[in-house]
Formats: C-alpha cells, structure tokens, sequence
C-alpha cells in the first residue's frame, strides 16, 4: 500500500511517519502531484497559520488537486481547517471540501485548546472500536462548528467538530499521531479503509 503525507511546508510531518511506521507501514513525503494521485491514501496535515499554508498550496497546484482526489485523504489539525469552505484565520478561503466556516474560540476560553480532550458522538469507520469519551490532543485556536459532515464532537466552551467527513474526505481536528493508543488505532482504521 502506497501511503503519501503531502508535503507543503506546513506540518509535523515527521511525527505523523513515525507513528505510521510503528503500525507496521511505510509512508512517503511529497508534493508530486502524480505521486500523490497515484497514492492509496493521503494525509494532508498542517501546523501553522491558515492564510500562508493556503498560499503554499497555491503555489504548488495543490489547491486544485487535493479536492479531486479519489482515494481516501485525511486532514490533520490545520489540514481538517484547510479543507473547509473558509477560515476566520487570516480571513481564508479554504479547500471548500466540507461545507463548514472555521472560526476562532471566544475569549471566554483559554486560546489556544492545548492538551487532552474527549470526543464523543463517533460515527464513521474512522471510529471502529474507539470508546465514545476517549481522550485525543489537541492544539488549536480555530474551531470547525457542528454540521452535516460532523463525525465526532468535543466540548471546549461550545460543542464543535472534532472529526468531519464527507465522501472519501475525512479530517480530524485532533493530532492522532500524539493521541497515544487511540490514536495510533484512528490511524490504523483510515489506513485499512477500503
């Protein structure tokens, strides 16, 4: 199986290798537009700010690509953010894969969300075997609200996606590649999709 983790500058693509390697898979970086079309699965992560992450994939053609894939894709942390329609981040036009408006937590929080966080309300295979209330990381200012491609929900001030998906798209706003045995599991269950 050919897994490809998009390369655009904008992750902590390193960690997310090595937790694939320790399921027993090898994984590739790139941003070969052919390689990663030819990809079994893709993961499309992120860390950083949303406006030049978007910028970056502008630059490269990625922004056309990465909506027309056919494989199963996962969006991690800023990725999840970047496929939505638009980010309050830097005023951002996003992907517009999953029909959502990201937007920043309130002052009534403390910003950004660090640390652990359950999820519940899982649908999806993503989910297979994953107890409802398990605990994910996260580390975010920006939130996707509630909507029809919500797959899990947590709870930071308000109730917002946790995890989305539509079609063959799934993002997840958490970082399994931190999230201990839960994680490593939501990994390998995206990674055995059908």
């Amino acid at each position: 199986m050919k897994i490809v983790i998009i390369d655009y500058g904008a992750g902590n693509i390193q960690s997310i290798k090595f937790a694939i390697r320790r399921l027993g898979y090898d994984a590739v970086l790139s941003h070969e537009v052919e390689e990663i079309k030819n990809a079994d699965k893709v993961i499309f992560p992120g860390v950083g700010e949303a406006s030049s992450a978007m910028k970056k994939l502008r630059s490269t053609g990625l922004d056309k690509l990465i909506p027309n894939l056919k494989q199963p894709v996962l969006g991690i942390c800023l990725g999840m953010q970047l496929m939505c329609h638009s980010s309050e981040e830097g005023d951002t036009e996003g992907l517009g894969i999953f029909n959502l408006d990201v937007k920043k937590f309130s002052n009534q929080v403390k910003v950004p969300q660090i640390g652990w966080n359950q999820i519940s309300e899982l649908k999806s295979d993503l989910f297979k075997n994953i107890p409802e209330e398990s605990y994910i990381y996260l580390v975010h200012s920006y939130y996707a609200p509630l909507g029809e491609e919500t797959i899990a929900v947590s709870n930071y001030g308000l109730r917002y996606s946790a995890a989305l998906q539509k079609g063959n798209f799934y993002g997840v706003q958490f970082h399994p590649e931190k999230s201990s045995d839960v994680g490593s599991n939501i990994l390998k269950n995206f990674l055995t999709l059908i």
